[in-house]
């Protein structure tokens, strides 16, 4: 969850500041894992500070504290977020709680962000011409849809592009993704639509995308 990678040290630095830099990180380290905050301490000298930022943003680790000479002198700290590349500036006594306030609101920010993009993207579509157009514009479309196997063959078939995304790269048809709880579009149990493959009664709307 969180890296802490020192920063500031050359050869001109002197060896108690050097010091007292690796045990203000390894002070952060033990604080943040008895807090229950997965972390670790990169203070390797042999990688400059840019790229171990690199190295970890690109295992993905929300969270990168830098801490410098005079981040150890001011008593204070760099948290840089991975999602927005924000740099927050706080004081040595606030990292706990200031960091663990800080992955809660990134899980948050993350969620809101992933639940929007899905939402923009999924539409209804009560025919095989709006399956279609929905697919190749790169959205999921919930579909009525009889439930049969030899139907989503069918319908993966039909949504299949001839030519490929990329060179190397084919497209494949649209597959059933799940039966969503709270459809877009309400069936009517009087009336039910007819399949977007078959034209047989549907049995519920479907999450139908295309695999790439």
């Amino acid at each position: 969850q969180v890296v802490i990678i020192s920063c500031g040290v050359t050869v001109n630095l002197a060896e108690g500041e050097r010091k007292a830099l690796y045990e203000k990180c390894e002070e952060y380290l033990r604080r943040l894992r008895d807090a229950g905050v997965r972390a670790r301490a990169d203070t390797r000298d042999n990688y400059s500070p840019g790229w171990k930022f690199n190295h970890w943003e690109l295992k993905g680790v929300p969270v990168r504290v830098e801490l410098g000479p005079r981040d150890v002198r001011n008593c204070e700290f760099v948290a840089v977020r991975r999602d927005s590349g924000e740099k927050l500036v706080r004081k040595e006594e606030q990292a706990v709680d200031f960091i663990k306030e800080l992955l809660e609101n990134i899980q948050s920010s993350l969620y809101a962000k992933a639940s929007t993009d899905l939402h923009s993207h999924m539409v209804v579509a009560d025919s095989m011409a709006e399956l279609q157009k929905a697919i190749d514009q790169g959205k999921v479309a919930q579909v009525p849809f009889c439930l049969e196997m030899d139907c989503e063959d069918e319908i993966k078939k039909i949504t299949a592009r001839d030519a490929d995304v990329e060179p190397g790269a084919p497209s494949m048809g649209a597959k059933s993704l799940c039966i969503p709880f709270n459809p877009l579009k309400k069936m009517d149990d009087a009336s039910k639509p007819p399949c977007v493959g078959c034209n047989k009664p549907a049995k519920a709307y479907t999450l139908f995308g295309r695999s790439y």
